[in-house]
């Protein structure tokens, strides 16, 4: 399985979206300030993920959802958490 998320930064309530394999791997190295694109904006929390059978279907999703398109279809959908 492969799985894109989006977490939202505590500091500065931004967000980030990526995707991995190892979803808790994932999270717990952003949290851990392992990701250079999201140490600086500590504490996160993942608030959105979903899963997919393979990396290219992933990867695909995760470049829409980078988008302006994809940034409005995440304010959208979880609006009540941001």
């Amino acid at each position: 399985m492969y799985y894109v998320y989006i977490l939202k930064s505590i500091k500065d309530n931004n967000l980030y979206t990526g995707y991995s394999s190892d979803l808790k791997r994932r999270v717990d190295e952003h949290n851990r300030g392992k990701v250079d694109s999201t140490k600086n904006r500590l504490p996160i929390k993942l608030i959105c993920y979903e899963a997919y059978l393979d990396e290219e279907t992933a990867r695909a999703r995760e470049q829409f959802l980078k988008t302006s398109d994809g940034k409005k279809d995440i304010k959208r959908r979880l609006k009540k958490y941001l």
